[in-house]
């Protein structure tokens, strides 16, 4: 049975830095991209970083050069390291996986991924 678990998340001061992990079981990575999103009470879900089969990292939007995205194959495990953490960076993050048939570069969207972690909450506050 394919399963994501999320850790790493806590409560973090401003400018301060968290690791997530997305642990997969039941499956391994190799052959899918992964995902992550986040999600902040009342807002939309978005994505904030994926990385593609061939290993290629893509981070959007506001979190380019503070995320960064990486895989370990021996662990069937993806990392987001977070840096320079903002209070608008709370949230709970969820790693999520689709099948990557190898098209294109760009981060899939949130409706293409069919399974999901249960999500790890991200707190940054003084």
């Amino acid at each position: 049975q394919l399963q994501l678990v999320e850790s790493g998340g806590g409560l973090v001061q401003p400018g301060g830095s968290l690791r997530l992990s997305c642990a997969a079981s039941g499956f391994t990575l190799d052959s899918f991209a992964i995902g992550w999103f986040r999600q902040a009470p009342g807002k939309e879900r978005e994505g904030v970083s994926c990385i593609r089969r061939s290993g290629t990292p893509n981070s959007e939007g506001s979190v380019k050069g503070r995320f960064t995205i990486s895989r370990d194959g021996a662990k069937n495990t993806v990392y987001l390291q977070i840096n320079s953490l903002k209070p608008e960076d709370t949230a709970v993050y969820y790693c999520a996986v689709v099948f990557d048939y190898g098209l294109g570069y760009d981060c899939p969207r949130a409706s293409e991924y069919p399974s999901w972690g249960q999500g790890t909450q991200v707190t940054v506050s003084s």
